[in-house]
């Protein structure tokens, strides 16, 4: 097999494992996608939504509609920026770190479920893989 088709099949497993860790996250109550906009939220503490989409490396409207929905859902608040009433901050509620919380904890046990068919010696392998390729 060369790297190009080694490479093809780590996209695939990566896509699938991102899969299996989306899904079995949302039967937490929450998504991957919403679990990053919560850690970043809880990370830096409330921040205006274009600040919030370049720090997730998404569009102004895919943010827009994603913390909208969010907020409906009572995981963040967002409220105008007093230096500009045009900007929106948005803010992680007590709901939301609960949720992060939760996601975060599901998202490593089904980790741990998947990278536990390895041997140890099969992981620091993978990890050093993985060093070399970011």
């Amino acid at each position: 097999m060369n790297a190009g088709e080694v490479g093809l099949r780590y996209l695939m497993t990566s896509a699938k494992v991102r899969r299996a860790v989306d899904e079995h996250m949302a039967g937490s109550g929450v998504s991957l996608a919403r679990t990053k906009i919560l850690q970043v939220l809880v990370g830096l503490g409330p921040v205006k939504q274009t600040r919030l989409a370049t720090e997730l490396g998404m569009a102004a409207r895919s943010i827009t509609q994603a913390v909208e929905a969010m907020e409906r859902d009572g995981l963040v608040r967002r409220s105008s920026d007093a230096a500009d009433k045009r900007a929106k901050v948005v803010t992680a509620t007590d709901e939301g770190v609960r949720a992060l919380t939760a996601g975060e904890e599901s998202g490593a046990e089904v980790l741990r479920t998947i990278f536990e068919r390895l041997s140890p010696e099969q992981v620091k392998a993978l990890d050093e893989i993985l060093d070399v390729l970011a």
